[in-house]
């Protein structure tokens, strides 16, 4: 009875395993879709579901992607518009991008596209299908062709007359073959990316990877007619470094210093527009992005294929709507740099989980090919974020890094610096690390201090703890690892860091 009990057992055991082989076999026999749904310059202040979003920020899509994913602290992309999709286009640091320059009429860019590769030919060598929709800032180039096999793209670098339509009406090559074409740019790229996933435009047998890269919600920053005065009853409270004065920040910020009081003292631009009338065009613009999201998960559920798709939201780089008196990107601060990151597949990785740690582009990169099942075509700076994305509590994980070297890339980078200052928008390049809570700043070539931040306890970056006696073996410690990651990354500027004054 027992022996026959026992085989019983075996023979079920045995089936057991032999369908878990089949299933494997089968659920390895098509490699994961990959749709990275990029927007452009705000920061995670206006996704609902960060803490410390804008009170009237509302991204119900958005915040539903978090609950079925993993939600980043938040993600160090680049520093402006062209390097953050550099990085994101070759797997390097802006420092290690070779060839790629500014050139011609803002926004002209240019590279050589046999030493500046784009991985995105490797994922169409190894079976994947590739697309791209949307803005374009990383040379005339776009790779139809080459690196993609369909696009929508508005290409910005080979336009400049179009350049400043973020909004309409835009040059767009389709296919290669180039047209004007009206209407609201962020419901023409969602359009186009899901009548992709829908099945138009490419080959149904085989997995896809689509780049869907929106112009919202950088300026002018106009939110979709349905949209407009959707706040119009919202009030918001300025950040409390909106004026000065700043003790212990650096000096620069007095140039990057827009929002002065009006006459009962709120904050106001140059051009009269208050603080909250900004901030309620912000959000208004932020809503047809996240209407964009809710169709295209849709689109993937009713096609059978959100199971098999990873779905990456975030943001180029973020953008300072008042905090420390700035409307712009670039400087070293979370309001400023910090871009929203999410990652959802729930197939494989937890739901409604929050991962307390920061990532950089090349780590995204690096994180697609480990998930596609593909060998990197060369070396790449970024870290697979697998581990974190199946254990986001995960305790340690090595220190970030991110970098500001203007419209400098490769070696091109040191040569600007032996030709001080190098400053950038009003900002000095920098380069910066965070790891745990901590956030150490070091400013290139500039009298400016350092700076380190605990965004545990002072989130918003009130306070420069740099100058603390107490914090200078920190200081040390952080510095070490920031160094230590410029040689890992062939970083080709490391003679130009030198000590800095304190505050």
């Amino acid at each position: 009875m027992g022996v026959n009990r026992g085989l019983r057992f075996g023979c079920v055991w045995a089936v057991v395993i032999w369908i878990g082989c089949v299933a494997g076999e089968t659920a390895g026999a098509q490699p994961p879709n990959i749709l990275f749904i990029y927007a452009d310059d705000h920061s995670p202040k206006t996704v609902s579901c960060y803490p410390g979003a804008y009170p009237m920020a509302r991204t119900p899509n958005i915040d539903a992607l978090a609950a079925r994913g993993v939600r980043f602290q938040g993600a160090y992309l680049g520093s402006w518009c062209m390097p953050s999709r550099a990085s994101l286009l070759t797997g390097h640091h802006p420092h290690a991008i070779q060839t790629m320059r500014m050139e011609g009429p803002y926004p002209g860019s240019t590279y050589d596209p046999q030493v500046c590769r784009f991985w995105p030919a490797t994922f169409r060598e190894h079976g994947y299908h590739t697309a791209q929709i949307g803005k374009w800032h990383t040379g005339t180039d776009a790779g139809f062709g080459r690196d993609w096999d369909f696009q929508v793209v508005w290409n910005r670098p080979k336009h400049p007359d179009n350049a400043p339509k973020y909004y309409g009406p835009q040059i767009l090559a389709i296919q290669g073959e180039e047209r004007l074409v009206e209407g609201y740019s962020t419901d023409i790229y969602t359009d186009y990316a899901e009548r992709y996933i829908r099945g138009e435009f490419r080959d149904p047998q085989k997995p896809w990877f689509l780049w869907l890269c929106y112009g919202a919600i950088h300026g002018p920053t106009i939110p979709a007619d349905r949209h407009r005065g959707f706040y119009r009853d919202r009030e918001a409270q300025p950040p409390v470094d909106i004026f000065g004065p700043r003790p212990g920040k650096p000096r620069y910020l007095e140039k990057t210093q827009v929002w002065h009081p009006a006459a009962d003292g709120s904050p106001q631009l140059p051009n009269g527009v208050s603080y909250v009338q900004w901030l309620r065009q912000v959000n208004e613009c932020m809503l047809a992005v996240d209407e964009g999201v809710g169709r295209l998960v849709r689109a993937l559920q009713e096609t059978g294929q959100w199971e098999n798709t990873i779905v990456i939201y975030s943001s180029d780089q973020g953008f300072a709507n008042g905090e420390h008196g700035m409307r712009q990107k670039v400087a070293p601060y979370d309001a400023t740099y910090r871009s929203p990151l999410i990652v959802s597949f729930p197939a494989r990785f937890p739901q409604g989980k929050y991962c307390s740690h920061a990532v950089n582009a090349p780590d995204l990169v690096v994180t697609f090919f480990s998930l596609a099942g593909l060998e990197l075509p060369w070396k790449m700076h970024g870290r697979d974020l697998t581990p974190l994305l199946e254990n986001p509590e995960r305790d340690e994980w090595p220190a970030t890094l991110f970098e500001h070297t203007g419209q400098h890339y490769g070696t091109d980078v040191a040569a600007a610096l032996r030709s001080l200052p190098a400053i950038h928008s009003n900002v000095p390049y920098f380069v910066a690390v965070c790891y745990r809570q901590y956030k150490f700043v070091r400013y290139i070539g500039d009298h400016e201090p350092d700076e380190l931040y605990d965004l545990d306890r002072d989130p918003e970056e009130l306070h420069n703890l740099a100058g603390l006696p107490e914090y200078r073996p920190l200081c040390q410690k952080l510095e070490k690892m920031l160094q230590e990651e410029l040689r890992r990354t062939d970083g080709n500027f490391l003679l130009e860091l030198g000590a800095k004054p304190q505050p």
